[in-house]
C-alpha cells in the first residue's frame, strides 16, 4: 500500500485551519469584524461597573431626599435648643445681678452694726414699748364678753362622745367580711368496676355548714378508670381540705384517695 492510498484511508483533516480562515474572512466581508473574546469579557465587566454606579447615584439621590427633611428637623431642634439657651442665660444674669446686690446689702448693714461709737456715742438702742398698766391687765380679766369656755368644752365633749357611741353602734350593724376558698377535688375509685353515680352520691352526702358542693365531672385516668373531679365553696374558718379528705374516704368500698386538684381563694 502506498502512502497516498494511507493518507486517504485516515480521518484527520489537515487542511481545517486554512477553511477556519477563509470562513473567518467571508462572515467578515457580510457582518464586519468579529471583536475577539478577551473584548466581550472586557464589554460584560464595563456594563457590570456602569450598573453599580448607576445604582449608587440613585441610593444617593434617595437618601439625599430623607436626609433633607432629617436635616430640617435637626435645624429646628437646633434653633429651639439656641433659644433655650439664650433664656437661661438671661436667667443666670438676672440671678446673680440680684445676688450682688443682695450681698452689697447684707454687707453694708454689717459694716453699721459693728461701727464704733464716734465721741462716745454709739448706734442708738431701740426703744421698748412700756409695759401696759397692770390695772388695765386685771380689768380685762375680769371682763367676760363671749360667757365662760367651760360651758363650750363640756358641749364639745358631749358631742364628741355622741359622735363615738353613733360610729361605735353602726360598725356593730356592719356584717363581718367572711373568708371563702373554692376547691377543685379528685376523687379516684378503686377500678373501673366501681359506681362513679354511687360514689358521687356519697361525696356529696358530706355536709356541714358552711360547705357548698358544685359541679363535676368524669376525668379519664387510664384502662378504662375515671375519677370523680368535684368543685366546692368553703368558708375557711369552718371547713377545711383535711376535714374533706377525711370525711370522703370513709368511703372504703368505693374511694381509693382523694386529692386536692386546685384550690383558690374568693
Amino acid at each position: 500500500m502506498t502512502a497516498a492510498d494511507c493518507l486517504v484511508q485516515e480521518r484527520i483533516w489537515f487542511d481545517k485551519p486554512r477553511y477556519d480562515e477563509a470562513e473567518r474572512r467571508f462572515y467578515e466581508q457580510m457582518n464586519g469584524p468579529t471583536q475577539p473574546k478577551q473584548d466581550t469579557g472586557a464589554n460584560s465587566i464595563l456594563q457590570d461597573i456602569a450598573r453599580a454606579r448607576e445604582n449608587i447615584q440613585k441610593s444617593l439621590a434617595g437618601s439625599a431626599g430623607g436626609g433633607a427633611a432629617d436635616y430640617g428637623e435637626l435645624a429646628a431642634r437646633m434653633k429651639n435648643l439656641e433659644l433655650e439657651n439664650h433664656s437661661l442665660h438671661k436667667v443666670v444674669e438676672d440671678l446673680r445681678s440680684a445676688l450682688s446686690k443682695m450681698e452689697s446689702r447684707v454687707s453694708a448693714l454689717e459694716k453699721r452694726s459693728t461701727a464704733p461709737a464716734v465721741n462716745g456715742t454709739g448706734p442708738a438702742a431701740p426703744q421698748k414699748a412700756p409695759p401696759a398698766p397692770a390695772k388695765e391687765e386685771e380689768e380685762e380679766d375680769d371682763l367676760d364678753l363671749f360667757g365662760s369656755d367651760e360651758e363650750e368644752d363640756e358641749e364639745a365633749e358631749r358631742l364628741k362622745e355622741q359622735r363615738l357611741q353613733e360610729y361605735a353602734a353602726k360598725k356593730a350593724k356592719k356584717p363581718a367580711l367572711i373568708a371563702k376558698s373554692s376547691i377543685l377535688l379528685d376523687v379516684k375509685p378503686w377500678d373501673d368496676e366501681t359506681d362513679m353515680a354511687k360514689l358521687e352520691e356519697c361525696v356529696r352526702s358530706v355536709r356541714v355548714d358552711g360547705l357548698l358542693w358544685g359541679a363535676s365531672k368524669l376525668v379519664p385516668v387510664g384502662y378504662g378508670i375515671k375519677k370523680l373531679q368535684i368543685n366546692c365553696v368553703v368558708e375557711d374558718d369552718k371547713v377545711g381540705t383535711d376535714f374533706l379528705e377525711e370525711e370522703i374516704t370513709h368511703f372504703e368500698d368505693l374511694v381509693q384517695s382523694v386529692d386536692v386538684a386546685a384550690f383558690n381563694k374568693i
